[in-house]
């Protein structure tokens, strides 16, 4: 009984760490391209600086449409955002 316990544990802590580390989930086959975010990026009035992959996400460095610097992160597959850092 003692060792299921602890093998529970060790499963839980490991699965809750995967989890954790990247922000988006998404396989690869079914990203789109980092063109075509850009386009909408600057579609929505901002100025893209660039684009990079970061915890399974787009992370964009831009200027927003309101002159602010963003550093923001996509879903590769939806374009819909996950988080922002945006400098006052």
């Amino acid at each position: 009984m003692r060792k299921i316990i602890i093998l529970l544990g060790l499963v839980a802590g490991f699965g809750g760490t995967a989890l954790a580390s990247e922000k988006c989930n998404v396989a690869m086959a079914d990203w789109q391209p980092r063109e075509a975010l850009q386009t909408k990026l600057e579609g929505d009035g901002w100025k893209v600086r660039s684009i990079k992959t970061e915890d399974g996400c787009y992370e964009a460095y831009a200027i927003n449409a309101e002159g602010k610097k963003v550093e923001a992160y996509f879903n590769p597959q939806t374009f819909q955002p996950v988080d922002m850092k945006i400098e006052d």
